[in-house]
């Protein structure tokens, strides 16, 4: 994993806050497509990566027997993932990644006390690349176009990752292989 500085999947996590993501590196043109039109509007902290579950356990309550836990709950074999919408609301742009619902729900199951980003967007919110967040509009409609004219893009997952937000940004905490 090559984090980026500062920030990750969202604006308000504290220190301690850890997620479950499935890094995209082959997604991550998209981004640096995106920060030249909007320096601000990519949030940095982790690369191209879809959230699975956000936020997941404290990262002081993150164990061995809660990772065991965790990977039980995966799947076997990698997954492979079409990038091939774009999906704008104002500053918002973002690519759908259904093929990672199946994982999301599992993991979301598997710790049914974690609620995703606490509840903001539903009890299932839709897994996605976020490509660019609070843009401002015209240049969420010029990222948005770059994004669409720049897929499909066809890759696959074989590994998911916990991350967890330290005081000098987010850290990889486990790599979680999907196989057993």
């Amino acid at each position: 994993m090559n984090p980026r500085p500062a920030r990750g999947p969202a604006k308000a996590a504290t220190a301690g806050t850890t997620a479950v993501v499935a890094l995209l590196p082959d997604a991550e043109p998209l981004l640096r497509s995106a920060a030249g039109t909007d320096g601000q509007a990519v949030r940095p902290g982790l690369p191209a990566h879809a959230t699975l579950l956000y936020p997941w356990l404290p990262a002081d309550e993150v164990d061995e027997s809660e990772l065991h836990r965790l990977r039980l709950a995966l799947p076997v074999g990698p997954v492979r993932l079409r990038l091939a919408s774009v999906e704008r609301t104002g500053g918002f742009v973002g690519v759908p990644v259904p093929e990672l619902s199946p994982l999301a729900d599992a993991v979301r199951t598997a710790f049914p006390a974690q609620v995703p980003y606490g509840g903001r967007f539903g009890p299932r919110p839709p897994v996605h690349l976020t490509v660019a967040l609070d843009a401002d509009p015209r240049a969420a409609a010029d990222i948005a176009r770059r994004t669409a004219a720049a897929l499909p893009i066809t890759t696959e997952i074989n590994t998911l990752h916990v991350v967890g937000l330290a005081p000098t940004g987010w850290q990889g905490l486990a790599e979680l292989p999907l196989s057993h």
